[in-house]
């Protein structure tokens, strides 16, 4: 890391909770990759170049060209050149770094939501506070108004959210006689989810009943995973008051929620690839997301219930965040590249898009006519979580889901947590490696003056 006052985030792949893929580099993008236009704009019609992680092959790849043509219909003013993905192989973040250092950036990009605020910071982002329509903000879920807001400002709105809770096998929850809960209000306690551990074990040839994801190398899962559990405990990334990681990430409160992850490590299968613990029925408990469900659906049928994840003291608590859209900086059009995020997230766009990549829809209106997510549907306890986001406030017993810290500094965040997780399930000491990893993100807080200064373009 420069020693600077403001050197650039070293940034870390965001391996989403919907795992997408990467663009091609920014000079593929700019210039020799194939577009996927929407229809032809009228001769000299305003031309928008859009970013979007989706490959062009996929259902929501074809969705977006839908969307797109759909745009340019009802803005005959406005021509879009939409961009998909082309080769997995590339990374995004490094796509988007090229792209600043070239001042080659698109008008609309999508992003990975925890990296809203560092790309911000480094100037590449057009705040949309003074081209979107404030009903906007009404309109969309908590949890991605505050993904999206830093230093006052917002930059981007998703059409989607994500969502994390407990997976159970009810045959085997009631042949150990473990109580099932009924919902966020009604969640295991640590001691409970001790007991229902132990009752299943004794139920389990190898008393390995419970699936907590790869843990085999560092990655996006493990702070989206397990950093609730920190905030379930009382404890969090940073401090919300000094803003460090000090004094939090390696309290006592952290050191707590981090012993009790692994002491669940008894009680898990060795770390495996082919990710079928839970449905060849071997355990009988998966902390995971939104995304197991078609797997876990068809596997299970009506034996497949969905938990939130043990209250620690401070209430059950869950990881929320995806990707965005936001407008480059140095557009040349930045009140017709809000319009088009802005159709990107709106109601009807936001349930098609959900409904084709299985995830949280992310306005209020859309979430509550999904089949899936709505009253009575399979998933609505992910829905009940993001309602009850604890968005830019106190993380208190009473809210749910928390953003990932809203800063800068996160792609360091990200990477010294997911790193002191790796080592705690493999077996070592909570307190060694939570210092540890507080001091690496505080010296990066300090080089860059705590992230005082802002820019608006790059």
């Amino acid at each position: 890391m420069s020693s600077s006052a403001a050197p650039r985030p070293a940034f870390t792949r965001m391996a989403s909770p919907l795992a997408a893929v990467a663009l091609l580099s920014a000079i593929a993008l700019a210039g020799c990759g194939p577009a996927t236009p929407g229809t032809a704009g009228s001769p000299g019609a305003i031309q928008l170049t859009v970013w979007a992680d989706t490959s062009p092959d996929s259902a929501e790849g074809r969705l977006r060209v839908a969307q797109v043509e759909s745009f340019e219909a009802t803005h005959p003013g406005i021509s879009v050149d939409l961009k998909q993905v082309i080769d997995p192989q590339d990374d995004y973040n490094d796509s988007l770094e090229a792209a600043i250092a070239t001042g080659t950036l698109p008008d609309v990009l999508g992003l990975d939501g925890p990296n809203i605020a560092a790309y911000a910071y480094q100037g590449a982002l057009t705040p949309l506070d003074d081209f979107l329509d404030p009903q906007v903000r009404d309109r969309m879920l908590p949890s991605l108004v505050a993904q999206g807001t830093w230093n006052g400002h917002l930059w981007a709105i998703g059409a989607f959210d994500s969502g994390l809770a407990m997976w159970g096998d009810r045959s085997k929850l009631e042949a150990a006689g473990v109580r099932i809960p009924r919902g966020i209000d009604d969640a295991w306690t640590a001691d409970d989810m001790a007991a229902a551990l132990s009752a299943l074990a004794e139920q389990d040839p190898d008393g390995k009943v419970l699936d907590i994801g790869k843990n085999t190398d560092t990655s996006e899962w493990l702070t989206y995973g397990f950093a609730p559990l920190l905030y379930s405990a009382g404890a969090g990334l940073l401090d919300p008051v000094t803003g460090r990681a000090t004094g939090a990430l390696d309290g006592p409160s952290a050191v707590r929620a981090l012993q009790t992850l692994q002491d669940w490590t008894a009680y898990t299968e060795p770390p495996t690839a082919d990710a079928k613990a839970f449905t060849e029925r071997r355990v009988a408990l998966s902390i995971v997301g939104h995304w197991a469900y078609p797997d876990y659906s068809a596997a299970l049928g009506p034996d497949l219930v969905l938990l939130p994840l043990p209250d620690l003291g401070n209430g059950t608590k869950s990881g929320q965040g995806s990707w965005a859209w936001a407008v480059g900086a140095g557009t040349e059009h930045p009140a017709e590249a809000t319009a088009l995020v802005d159709w990107f997230t709106n109601d009807t766009n936001a349930a098609e898009t959900a409904a084709v990549n299985g995830a949280v829809p992310g306005t209020h209106a859309a979430l509550a006519a999904s089949d899936r997510y709505g009253a009575g549907g399979p998933l609505e306890l992910y829905a009940d979580q993001l309602e009850r986001s604890c968005g830019s406030g106190p993380v208190t017993t009473a809210c749910v889901t928390v953003p990932r810290p809203v800063t800068p500094a996160y792609p360091t965040i990200t990477a010294a947590f997911s790193t002191a997780v790796l080592a705690i399930l493999q077996g070592a000491d909570p307190q060694t490696e939570l210092a540890t990893a507080a001091a690496t993100i505080d010296e990066t807080i300090d080089l860059n003056s705590g992230y005082t200064r802002t820019s608006t373009a790059p």
